[in-house]
Order: C-alpha cells, then structure tokens, then sequence
C-alpha cells in the first residue's frame, strides 16, 4: 500500500531531479566567458559510437575566452570539429593537430538579451514540470482520501506540506535563473 509519506517523498525526488536538470540545461547556455559546459550538449560520432567531447578528449580554460580541447587520438581530430560545428553552438574551431581551440565572442547586447530570454523559457519549462509533479502527487493523495485509506485531515495537512515541497522548488529554479541572468549580464 502506497502511504502519503511515500507520495510526499516520491514527489520531493522528482522535483529535486528536474531542479537538477535545469541546473544542467543553464550551465549549457554561453555566458560570453570560457567554460566546459558549453560542450556539454556536444555529442562525437567516434567509432560508429556517440560520445560527448570530453569522453575523446580533455577540455582546458587556458584564458577566460579560449576554451582547448587536446583530443586523444588523432583520428578523432576531426569528427570533434565537425560535432562543434554541427551543435551550433556559435563558436568555430580552429585546429593545429591535436589540438583544437574555440575562441569565446564577446557577447552584444542583443545576443545577452535573447540568452536571458532563453533562460527564462528555459526555467518556465522547469515550473511548469514542478507543477505538474505536484498536480499528480496531489491526485494520488486525495485518491487516497476517496478509498479511505487516509482521514481529510490527514489528506489536508498533507496538501499542505506538498504546496511547501512545491514551493521551495519554484523558489530554487528561480534562484538558479537570477544567477544564470546576473552571469550573462556580467560576462
């Protein structure tokens, strides 16, 4: 039998999960300043399998807008370049054997306000999933009243803890979009 604890903590997974994901998701939205996570989303065509670059390689932040990446075997040199080029994630390589390095545009102005806007979509996306989580958890627990199985004061006090669990989680993916904001705007 499923108890309203089980739901509750089944439901703080879930959003904890997807505030994690949309952790990720930001790190991977240029900034204008160097960073691994840019590559993140970049997947290599390497020996009929698909790996992400820093599987075939390693990735350095020599300078804040220079990021290298030293490929391991030469072989790999150039399925690395045409990944990055085909992510399209607005820098081209430039190669010298094994070594490939992308060169951080600065970012216009016009470009740093698409970024937030696509931030904020982004973490609308998010708030969305963490209502619907709540919207489910919420069904099973007032089912769980129908069937019986939990008193309506039970079913009420848990409503309730579920609107916090909810709560605390818009409030950390809103966190995590002030700071993505604050980062695009600085860099």
């Amino acid at each position: 039998m499923v108890t309203v604890s089980d739901i509750e903590r089944n439901t703080e997974h879930k959003m904890k999960e997807a505030e994690e994901i949309l952790a990720r998701e930001l790190r991977g939205i240029r900034t204008g300043r160097a960073s691994a996570a840019l590559l993140d989303g970049v997947t290599v065509d390497y020996y009929g399998s698909k790996l992400p670059v820093n599987q075939v390689a390693n990735i350095n932040i020599p300078q804040p807008r220079l990021i290298e990446i030293k490929v391991w075997d030469e072989n790999a040199v150039a399925p690395v370049e045409k990944a990055i080029i085909s992510a399209n994630i607005g820098m081209t390589p430039n190669t010298d054997g094994k070594t490939i390095r992308l060169n951080v545009p600065t970012l216009t102005s016009e470009r740093r306000d698409n970024l937030i806007k696509r931030s904020g979509e982004v973490a609308e996306e998010f708030r969305v999933e963490i209502r619907n989580i709540r919207r489910d958890a919420r069904n099973k627990i007032e089912n769980l009243e129908k069937e019986g199985e939990i008193s309506e004061d039970e079913c009420y006090r848990s409503l309730e803890r579920l609107q916090k669990i909810t709560d605390k989680y818009v409030g950390l993916i809103d966190e995590c979009l002030q700071k993505k904001e604050q980062e695009i705007r600085e860099g």
